[in-house]
């Protein structure tokens, strides 16, 4: 089958002839029908996630069908339309029996320990505990992005940020997790203010229902005055520094601030004000991906219209464009949105 693979940290992605995989007795081998191209594969290509060996298959984000069954799996059968997140939950362990799936002590991760969704073919172990059935209403484009960006932005604000009607959310960065954030946030009757350095970026997040502010040093200020006294919550969906600290001075009193953006290597340790997260109560909560569980409820708000997916794609590729877009990552964005392969 084919797949992308990179030998060297940081070396050109190629386009090359693997085996291809069986199922293991307790897993599925799914068919890629689209996997998404995300910051963190880019990370992962660069070198700052240890859990990646050489030469490597990148991609966690995917959807597809099932192409064979192993033994021991009951749930699924060859031909099912399927998804999954990107962590590969034991289900025995304690978070997994406590429905924490996207905590798994033993988690595996296609894309980092695991090979990835780059590729015609991708192996899910323990398929009856991380594979989910899509419905017919749900594209394979739009679903691709459930396991990780949208999934991510869903788990970030419901599970995490325990988000409200009518509640301010504020928004860092309007990549692919930040323009879910803002679909989630508006699906869910928040009132919602983006900031972001691109242009472009501002643009779609206005499109889909933000209030937009330039990021600088005066962003925490205007989304204040914006908000009538800061958000109800702040989602850093970027992931450094300045945007953490940015997000936690957006907060009002009692704020929750939610961090997904990925915090590596120089980026690692920001300088948090701890004295004003007592004075005024302020929560600062991580979000890992998405649990198993919480996809009934988010597929069901997709199928019935509430979230649309779909406008957080900005652009659709071939699967030969993959090693391009992974490398494109090096550089300032030149669009808006999820870029996602459909093979």
């Amino acid at each position: 089958m084919r797949a992308v693979r990179y030998d060297r940290f940081g070396s050109t992605p190629v386009i090359v002839d693997v085996a291809a995989p069986d199922a293991p007795d307790d897993g599925v081998v799914v068919a890629v029908r689209a996997t998404g191209v995300c910051r963190s594969d880019w990370h992962a290509w660069k070198g700052h996630d240890d859990s990646v060996s050489l030469p490597h298959v990148p991609g966690h984000e995917f959807s597809g069908t099932v192409a064979s069954v192993g033994s021991d799996v009951s749930g699924f059968a060859v031909g099912d339309r399927v998804t999954a997140p990107f962590v590969f939950a034991c289900g025995t362990c304690e978070q997994c029996r406590d429905g924490a799936t996207q905590v798994c002590t033993r988690q595996q991760q296609p894309g980092f320990t695991l090979p990835g969704s780059y590729a015609d073919s991708v192996v899910v172990p323990h398929a009856d505990v991380n594979l989910v059935a899509l419905p017919d209403e749900v594209g394979f484009a739009e679903a691709a992005g459930l396991g990780c960006r949208f999934g991510t932005a869903y788990h970030a604000l419901h599970d995490r940020g325990r988000v409200a009607q009518g509640e301010w959310v504020v928004v860092y960065g309007c990549g692919g997790v930040g323009l879910s954030t803002v679909l989630v946030a508006v699906a869910a009757g928040a009132r919602v203010v983006a900031v972001d350095v691109s242009a472009a970026a501002l643009e779609r997040a206005a499109a889909l229902g933000a209030t937009t502010v330039a990021m600088g040093e005066d962003a925490p200020s205007a989304v204040q005055r914006l908000t009538g006294g800061g958000a109800h919550v702040s989602v850093d969906a970027y992931g450094s520094r300045a945007t953490s600290v940015a997000a936690v001075a957006s907060l009002r009193p009692r704020g929750r601030h939610v961090q997904v953006g990925l915090l590596l290597e120089d980026e690692a340790a920001p300088a948090i004000p701890m004295g004003r997260v007592i004075a005024d109560e302020l929560e600062l909560l991580g979000s890992h991906g998405i649990a198993v569980g919480e996809y009934a409820a988010m597929l069901d708000d997709v199928v019935t219209g509430r979230l649309r997916p779909a406008e957080s794609i900005g652009r659709t590729i071939g699967f030969e464009d993959l090693p391009a877009a992974l490398e494109a990552m090096d550089r300032p964005a030149s669009g808006s949105g999820m870029v996602v392969a459909v093979l």
